[in-house]
């Protein structure tokens, strides 16, 4: 049956979604443009509007470019697509290991984080709370923090990329919903009342622990690409 045969690949995204989801990139930037709106004493109700404005222009702009890069990838010939889906399997390792290597070693060698001169400008971005402004840091952010979401994102659109069709879409805009609804999350504990200081306390104390997770979700998802390319595993 088609939904058993898509079975697997469903929980493959929804797994990696909601792990991909709790990255401190994302969730920082956030936290940040909130601390600004209430050091500028907005209500709650433009707060929540802003806010959830922010969420949607990060929505959009990663899932235009997922379609993107899927629809480019499912027209590579076959042979061209499983050397891309092992040497992508490579990179997405590597990247596994260095977010470890943060869990027990952050800020020694290189590192996948948001460039010190990028983390600057969004913090200056940040400072114009208005509509464009906040679309405009939405979409900045989606594009500069790749280096730090990235790597879950491009094993996901790689997978797909195999049987690019109706439901391989479905399931790209289902990783995005999920990907940012921590987002939304927190918007809504802040409006609720909570301290945004217990929410950058959480924050910084889970911190390594996220690049832990997202470290061993990558491996994972490196590793199944190669054995999907070379035809140990099929997903259907």
């Amino acid at each position: 049956m088609a939904v058993e045969a898509y079975l697997p690949t469903l929980v493959t995204v929804i797994a990696t979604a909601a792990v991909d989801s709790i990255n401190p990139c994302a969730i920082g930037v956030l936290i940040l443009m909130i601390s600004v709106m209430l050091g500028n004493r907005q209500s709650v109700k433009r707060m929540l509007a802003l806010g959830m404005l922010y969420v949607l222009a990060v929505m959009i702009v990663y899932l235009l470019a997922g379609i993107g890069l899927m629809y480019y990838f499912s027209t590579l010939p076959l042979i061209i697509s499983e050397y891309i889906s092992i040497i992508v399997g490579v990179i997405i390792v590597i990247a596994g290991l260095l977010e470890i290597k943060d869990f027990f070693w952050y800020g020694r060698g290189i590192s996948l984080a948001i460039p010190a001169s990028m983390a600057k400008k969004i913090h200056e971005y940040t400072k114009k709370v208005t509509i464009l402004g906040v679309i405009f840091l939405g979409a900045f952010v989606s594009a500069v923090e790749l280096p730090c979401t990235g790597g879950p994102y491009l094993a996901i659109i790689t997978l797909l990329s195999q049987h690019f069709d109706f439901t391989a879409f479905m399931f790209l805009v289902l990783y995005n919903i999920i990907f940012v609804l921590p987002l939304i999350v927190i918007l809504f504990l802040v409006a609720g009342g909570k301290k945004l200081h217990d929410i950058k306390k959480w924050k910084q104390a889970n911190k390594a622990y996220m690049r832990l997770f997202i470290g061993l979700l990558l491996i994972a998802l490196g590793w199944l690409l190669m054995l999907i390319a070379n035809g140990t595993i099929n997903l259907g």
